[in-house]
C-alpha cells in the first residue's frame, strides 16, 4: 500500500462494532506496535494504518469497493434530477 497513490486506494466501509470485529481489531493491535515504531514519518504511518485497517476489512468479509476514489465518485447532478430530465426529453421527442 505504500507505492500506492491515495486517489488509487479503495474505499474502507465502516465495520459493525460486534463481538467478532473487536477480537479481530484486539487481536491486530498488538502486531502493529512494531510497524508504527519503526515509520519515518507521517505518509508511512498513513500506509501502515490503511493496510492495517484493509487486512481487518479482507479477514471480516467486508465488501471492498474495486474502484479508486477517483473514479469512484459519484457525479454532482442527482440520480432524480437526471432521470426526471430524462423523461423530460423523451415527452419533448414525442411531442414534436
Amino acid at each position: 500500500m505504500r507505492s500506492t497513490p491515495f486517489e488509487n486506494r479503495p474505499r474502507l466501509p465502516r465495520i459493525a462494532l460486534s463481538k467478532r470485529n473487536r477480537v479481530v481489531v484486539r487481536n491486530l493491535n498488538p502486531m502493529l506496535v512494531t510497524y508504527l515504531e519503526a515509520s519515518r514519518d507521517l505518509c508511512e504511518t498513513d500506509s501502515i494504518l490503511f493496510g492495517a485497517a484493509l487486512a481487518v476489512c479482507r479477514i471480516i468479509g467486508a465488501k471492498l469497493s474495486t474502484a479508486g476514489r477517483a473514479t469512484g465518485q459519484c457525479s454532482a447532478i442527482p440520480a432524480w434530477r437526471i432521470r426526471i430530465e430524462e423523461r423530460i426529453a423523451k415527452a419533448r421527442a414525442l411531442i414534436g
